[in-house]
């Protein structure tokens, strides 16, 4: 009987009350519930195993450059970062207030990893996230407007609550970037929320836009009342370059 019961758990897919049923009558475990008991562990670990295979989902939807998360935030005195203002992100509440994270800093400081270690915290908090490359984002719907394929791109960035865009003015946007971009952030404002990184300063990115009214159009929508994380000092990579080849000299 046991073993029918665990081919059917199996086939309908109860992952969780399989694998916690299996361990039970292994260990004879089961012994020590009453009825009411035993329904409650198998319901938990059935609940758990969805929970975990959910989130596993969503972290390889997002893509994300990296697997971060807000545990290894290094918080050291002179990359100006403030632990509570993490904190208050980690909550993700500012996704649920439909708000813009920007994250500015010079090149290798950690500003991807923050982003990505943001972005993981809120799959687990069960938002819909993804991270793109701001370059490889915008090359890829020129593409997708050259093979028709361009209205599903953007019914898909617009379906995740979280939007990451990485490297955010590496080069200028030109006439179609500029639109395309125009219409993510008009289809985001109020809506949903949005991150960005940059190695330029937020009063950098009305040059880098181009085109004044389109400009102005899209910094009013994501620059106001925006979260705003300015990082300090020298490359990480850099620093651990140094400490690498130090290591090899010794």
């Amino acid at each position: 009987m046991n073993t029918n019961t665990l081919e059917k758990m199996r086939r309908m897919k109860f992952f969780g009350m399989f694998h916690a049923f299996k361990a039970s009558l292994e260990t004879q475990t089961n012994q020590q519930y009453s009825t009411d008991e035993f329904l409650a562990h198998l319901i938990e670990a059935e609940w758990e195993d969805r929970q975990n295979r959910r989130i596993e989902r969503q972290l390889l939807y997002a893509k994300f450059r990296y697997k971060a998360s807000i545990e290894d935030i290094s918080y050291h005195t002179e990359r100006g970062i403030d632990r509570n203002q993490i904190m208050r992100l980690a909550d993700c509440q500012f996704i649920g207030r439909s708000e813009c994270l920007l994250i500015t800093g010079s090149t290798g400081i950690g500003k991807s990893y923050i982003a990505s270690a943001i972005g993981h915290q809120a799959c687990i908090l069960g938002y819909k996230v993804i991270y793109h490359s701001t370059p490889k984002l915008f090359a890829k719907l020129k593409i997708a407007k050259a093979d028709g394929s361009y209205m599903k791109e953007i019914a898909k960035i617009e379906r995740q609550q979280l939007l990451i865009l990485d490297d955010f003015g590496i080069q200028p946007f030109d006439a179609q970037s500029r639109a395309a971009l125009m219409e993510i952030i008009e289809d985001r404002h109020g809506k949903t929320s949005l991150i960005i990184t940059s190695q330029l300063p937020v009063s950098k990115w009305h040059e880098i836009i181009g085109e004044k009214t389109v400009a102005d159009a899209i910094l009013d929508r994501i620059v106001h009342d925006s979260n705003r994380i300015e990082l300090k000092g020298e490359s990480l990579r850099k620093k651990k370059q140094q400490v690498l080849i130090e290591n090899n000299y010794q």
